[in-house]
């Protein structure tokens, strides 16, 4: 299944990062670079980590649900914040409304990490539960917005909550120029393409001789595979992936054209790699990652991506993993 690109699609700008960087300057994390000897012998090139683990909330999505929300005119920001996710937009989103004072609803499956869920509801948010298999969030959402007047923010497919992943991007490209080094490679974990996006747009800006990269799930390919053929694919699961995070069924309609204009298809994860890297990241680099957080690090160590004699940057999008899951991965 698959559907054509809207025309005269709104598009991200590299000024509209560099207005996200300043909104979100007092809140957000500047994450560093993390560099590893042993990785870096391990796959035979120059590893650089981003760890968005270490941003607020535990995930980069803060980025992005901050500059969204710092968007919206104050009387309609009043009336609420509303969104669908399974738990890292969820949490950002939750942590950012509470910042602005204001109410947020998150409407989010059922099978949704328990630690998620409940830092989510820390954060103040009321959370609507769903079945991932069988029913719409989006259309569950757009009821609450309907009923309340709120302000629904979307997960990816929204050119403020790119602006904020692409903030990640810029400091990359700024830590890298800092240091004297240009990558070959930016390998982003993947679910709708808001990150992708967002980092990409930042590169192509201040380094265009990187190519930035999806990383997906086995059986949740759908950018991958959209970028090989040139039009949006769907997938055929809606569950089934470790990576509960980059379950996406198609590429964003905004996010797509600026992926298909910038990316190339970069590797499809089985979850025996997400473990194995999980367990590496813990071990070796002294970081907590989720599944889906540690899929491009995954792709590295598994040889899914070509990278021999190359400097790269993985970036490590999310540490909200349950302790269940983590258990698994370090006795695996």
């Amino acid at each position: 299944m698959n559907a054509p690109v809207a025309e005269h699609t709104p598009t991200l700008t590299f000024r509209d990062i560099e207005a996200a960087r300043a909104r979100i300057a007092r809140h957000a994390v500047r994450t560093p670079l993390v560099t590893s000897d042993v990785l870096d012998r391990a796959v035979g090139a120059r590893v650089f980590i981003k760890p968005e683990c270490l941003q607020r909330t535990g995930s980069f999505k803060f980025r992005g649900a901050y500059n969204r929300i710092a968007m919206i005119e104050e009387a309609d920001r009043a009336r609420g914040i509303v969104a669908a996710s399974s738990g890292n937009h969820a949490q950002g989103v939750a942590e950012a409304a509470r910042l602005f004072g204001v109410p947020a609803t998150i409407v989010m499956p059922h099978d949704a990490p328990a630690i998620k869920r409940a830092r989510t509801e820390r954060s103040g948010a009321t959370v609507v539960g769903y079945d991932r298999a069988s029913e719409d969030r989006v259309a569950i959402a757009q009821e609450i917005v309907s009923r309340t007047g709120a302000t629904f923010v979307a997960p990816y497919d929204d050119l403020g909550v790119m602006a904020g992943q692409g903030t990640a991007g810029l400091e990359i490209a700024s830590d890298l120029a800092a240091m004297g080094v240009a990558a070959d490679l930016v390998l982003v974990p993947t679910s709708g393409g808001g990150l992708l996006a967002g980092i990409a747009t930042a590169i192509a800006e201040l380094m265009p001789g990187a190519t930035c990269c999806a990383v997906e799930p086995e059986g949740f390919d759908d950018t991958c595979r959209s970028l090989a053929n040139g039009v949006r694919e769907w997938n055929v699961a809606r569950a089934g992936s470790l990576a509960d995070a980059l379950m996406s069924e198609t590429p964003g309609e905004l996010t797509f054209p600026i992926n298909s204009a910038l990316c190339r298809p970069g590797a499809a994860v089985p979850d025996a790699a997400l473990l194995t890297a999980m367990a590496f990241a813990a071990r070796e680099l002294k970081l907590v990652a989720e599944p889906g957080g540690v899929i491009a690090l995954a792709a590295l160590l598994a040889g899914l991506v070509d990278v021999a004699g190359k400097t790269v940057v993985v970036v490590l999008s999310g540490g909200n993993v349950d302790p269940a899951c983590m258990a698994e991965a370090l006795a695996a």
